[in-house]
């Protein structure tokens, strides 16, 4: 079979890199489609902490890696998009805490979705036992890499 990219041609890194490029664009493509079109992959840094926690700017910044001027900025565009909100804290109505909206949630969910139909995708395309191995070898590199911990904390951020 005649690959249009030669996998000797790039390294590892940069091979799983534009794969995981080509996987979001599609998910991203999806989420269009489902009336998500204001959705940035760089969005996706913020949810994966509002999925289960409701963290302050200063707790979501410190998670991140930014500034609580960048936290704030990224919540406040997308409280514009009507995803995220801020809320009183239960015990201390002067402390504010960021958490998605019903809008917010859906999108997660889409996303959820997109995902599991590339999955479905790529089984059909490779064989599920065949896909299944090359996620496993994924993983290990991952792990390999000392990524693991991040993805198990939904602490992932993007590269300097």
């Amino acid at each position: 079979m005649q690959h249009s990219v030669e996998p000797g041609d790039l390294d590892t890194a940069t091979l799983a890199l534009f794969v995981g490029f080509a996987a979001s664009g599609l998910v991203q493509d999806r989420l269009t489609d489902d009336g998500f079109s204001d959705l940035r992959f760089s969005h996706g840094y913020v949810f994966q902490h509002l999925i289960e926690a409701q963290p302050t700017i200063g707790e979501l910044a410190a998670a991140l890696d930014m500034t609580q001027q960048g936290a704030s900025k990224a919540v406040a565009e997308l409280e514009q998009l009507g995803y995220t909100e801020r809320v009183p804290d239960s015990r201390d109505a002067r402390v504010r805490r960021v958490q998605l909206t019903p809008r917010g949630r859906e999108a997660v969910e889409a996303s959820r979705r997109a995902r599991a139909a590339l999955e479905e995708r790529l089984a059909g395309r490779f064989g599920k036992s065949r896909l299944a191995e090359q996620k496993k070898m994924l993983a290990q590199l991952l792990d390999e890499l000392g990524g693991t911990a991040a993805v198990r904390t939904r602490g992932v951020r993007p590269p300097r």
